[in-house]
């Protein structure tokens, strides 16, 4: 049982009227500007870019302290180091191109390049990509656990809290408060290892702890289990708020720089939870439900006021998550969707699509996060099913020598979808086939990637000479 001093509501509460706070007072110049609304005018300078760049990286940190307890130091092996090396690629090859290409959207670019009918595929695929219902989930499981209410009613205030300024103030609402959770997390983390040291010991104390393999960066899992967290880190290419960011930067060498200077933040952020979640570990050697083994460890060993801004550190890393998804999942809706899909080209009435796409993607999230009750699950059908029609893609769309023709590029998307789909329900047929330990997304990317290569040679065998 998990229980609270007065001292740590009065954290927790003041947390969010920051965060609220900030939400509502940002104020746009232009409330009809789209620009302005979806992309904070594209003046974004390198520290807001770095700051909300890394707070949004971090949603799942229920889901991190799950896998440091479960695995130990292979939860950085597999959550941290594959993306550090595509984020790295992605500043130096593509950081740059998307910024110069001053569109909106992934769907934008894909459109720009293959035409309108993979543009509105893509939308759909985007959309559901960057559902923000496993972040919704994650804030209503705590939120539920603190006041000890159904998880119905802690999913809607976690939206409340993550949406109701969105709709007032846009990216801007959501960079700002990102900025402010960015400290508060970092704050919260490094509070905690500091006192687990203190209170415990040092790295003595954990190697006497804990089982030897956590501690060992092969954690004694096979090279293909590696290699398949490997390519599930290559959903860094098809993040849309990578993009986003990138289009907001004011300038290609802000977007470049500001994902690198990221990278050495998320190795810190990544330490501190690794470091958190293996001391989790070691006091708390037996518990039913590791996904709750950060909340465990706060009760356990955190005082008065201090699990308080831990919890707020939580909270600050999965909002600030929650909310920059749902905000893109509502600019594809209304932008890339609704807006495309009218007839209407007056581009003001963006803004009010979008608007109200806030409130469709908070429905069908705290719908599915309701139903389904499994982050684990979310993230694995949608980043299985989504990322490799448009990976592929997004490179072609950026290098000429990659692109192929309109056809080709659909039947990539709808081939590979399907690849994926069909993969998740033949493969419960195939025991403990080796067969089995193939994952849905390698099939999907397969799939893409032969449908590719094959429109990358047509293009060349009629290529006039």
């Amino acid at each position: 049982m998990i229980s609270f001093s007065s001292l740590d509501y009065l954290v927790i509460g003041s947390f969010f009227l920051i965060l609220i706070s900030i939400g509502f007072l940002v104020r746009n110049k232009n409330k009809n500007d789209s620009s302005e609304f979806l992309l904070s005018g594209r003046k974004m300078g390198l520290l807001l870019f770095v700051f909300t760049n890394v707070s949004t990286w971090y949603g799942g940190i229920l889901g991190i302290g799950e896998f440091t307890y479960r695995y130990g130091i292979l939860s950085w092996v597999t959550q941290g180091l594959p993306y550090y090396i595509f984020a790295l690629l992605f500043a130096f090859f593509l950081a740059k191109k998307v910024n110069a290409s001053s569109l909106f959207t992934i769907p934008d670019k894909l459109e720009e390049t293959y035409g309108r009918e993979v543009g509105l595929l893509s939308s759909i695929l985007v959309f559901i990509l960057v559902s923000p219902a496993p972040y919704l989930l994650m804030v209503g499981n705590l939120i539920s656990i603190m006041f000890n209410i159904n998880l119905f009613y802690g999913l809607l205030i976690g939206f409340l809290f993550s949406g109701l300024y969105l709709i007032k103030g846009g990216y801007k609402s959501d960079l700002f408060t990102d900025v402010f959770q960015f400290f508060v997390m970092f704050i919260g983390f490094i509070l905690a290892v500091v006192i687990s040291v203190n209170n415990y010991g040092g790295f003595e104390f954990l190697q006497m702890q804990l089982p030897a393999s956590h501690l060992q960066f092969d954690g004694n899992v096979s090279i293909v289990y590696l290699v398949v967290w490997f390519l599930i880190a290559l959903w860094t290419f098809a993040d849309p708020g990578f993009h986003q960011r990138c289009y907001a930067a004011k300038s290609g060498n802000v977007a470049k720089w500001g994902i690198i200077i990221s990278i050495a933040l998320w190795a810190l952020f990544d330490f501190l939870t690794t470091t958190t979640g293996l001391y989790a570990r070691a006091v708390n050697p037996n518990l039913e439900n590791p996904v709750l083994s950060f909340p465990v460890y706060a009760e356990s060993s955190l005082g008065s006021g201090i699990k308080g801004l831990f919890y707020a550190a939580m909270f600050a890393t999965i909002l600030s998550t929650l909310n920059s998804f749902l905000f893109l999942s509502a600019t594809t809706f209304g932008r890339d969707l609704v807006f495309k899909l009218s007839k209407s080209r007056d581009e003001r009435r963006i803004v009010l699509y979008t608007r109200i796409g806030i409130i469709v993607s908070a429905v069908i999230s705290i719908g599915l996060a309701y139903y389904v009750q499994s982050v684990v699950t979310i993230w694995y059908l949608i980043g299985s099913i989504c990322i490799p029609p448009i990976i592929i893609l997004i490179f072609g769309s950026y290098y000429q020598k990659m692109s192929v023709n309109k056809s080709v590029a659909i039947s990539e998307i709808i081939t590979s979808v399907l690849a994926s789909l069909s993969w998740i329900h033949f493969r419960e047929f195939l025991g403990t086939s080796w067969l089995y330990e193939v994952e849905p997304m390698i099939i999907g990317l397969i799939t893409a990637l032969i449908i590719h290569l094959y429109g990358i040679r047509m293009r060349l065998i009629n290529k006039p000479h």
